[in-house]
């Protein structure tokens, strides 16, 4: 959506243990400036593929998403690298805290960090809204959207795109059987890996 097609270069996304970089072909069109970004303003580069990505994708508002993620977590660096003609994204990833053990007999002051071991992360459960909920619970197999309405009792087809469809796709919870051909009349939806399990656990299903 945002990158310059008149580059060959790849977009990149880096995950470092202190921060995640995300690394976009071209630098920002026009005058547009971080700073600029950081205030809400925007310039669509590429805006047939905007026309077209604002009916297939579950969009909160075109052009809020800098804005959103400032909201959500402010430790974002913008950088315009215009020599290297690139913009990048650098996300500052929170530090672990340092966790330590006081043997017997030991004071508070006397406690010394254990052997570091490697860590098992745990699988993460992705937080659904209850529409994509209603929508693991009634998907089998494969299904049709006309299938998937009728089971969930839906009308409103641009509400089922938007708020079931679309919504599940985005958390790689369902996939399409024809990518893509996502207008074909064959096109029918099923359960990715990642749904399956969750509508194993049952969770938020």
């Amino acid at each position: 959506m945002h990158r310059d097609y008149f580059t060959s270069a790849s977009i990149r996304l880096l995950v470092f243990a202190d921060r995640v970089e995300i690394i976009s072909p071209g630098h920002l069109p026009d005058n547009l400036s971080p700073a600029a970004l950081r205030q809400g303003k925007t310039n669509r580069r590429n805006p047939t593929l905007t026309e077209h990505a604002s009916q297939m994708l579950p969009y909160r508002g075109l052009g809020s998403g800098i804005t959103r993620a400032l909201q959500d977590w402010p430790h974002i660096e913008l950088v315009d690298d215009r020599a290297g003609n690139e913009f990048k994204a650098v996300i500052a990833r929170p530090a672990r805290p340092v966790q330590t053990i006081a043997p017997a007999g030991m004071g508070a002051s006397d406690q010394v960090t254990p052997e570091v071991t490697p860590e098992v992360t745990p699988e993460v459960t992705p937080e659904v809204t209850p529409e994509v909920a209603r929508l693991l619970g009634v998907l089998q197999e494969t299904m049709s959207r006309h299938e998937l309405m009728q089971a969930l009792g839906l009308k409103d087809e641009k509400h089922f795109r938007q708020q079931y469809q679309q919504a599940a796709i985005a958390q790689g919870l369902v996939e399409m059987t024809l990518p893509d051909k996502p207008r074909s009349s064959k096109q029918r939806y099923r359960l990715t890996a990642a749904g399956l399990r969750l509508k194993a656990r049952g969770a938020g299903v």
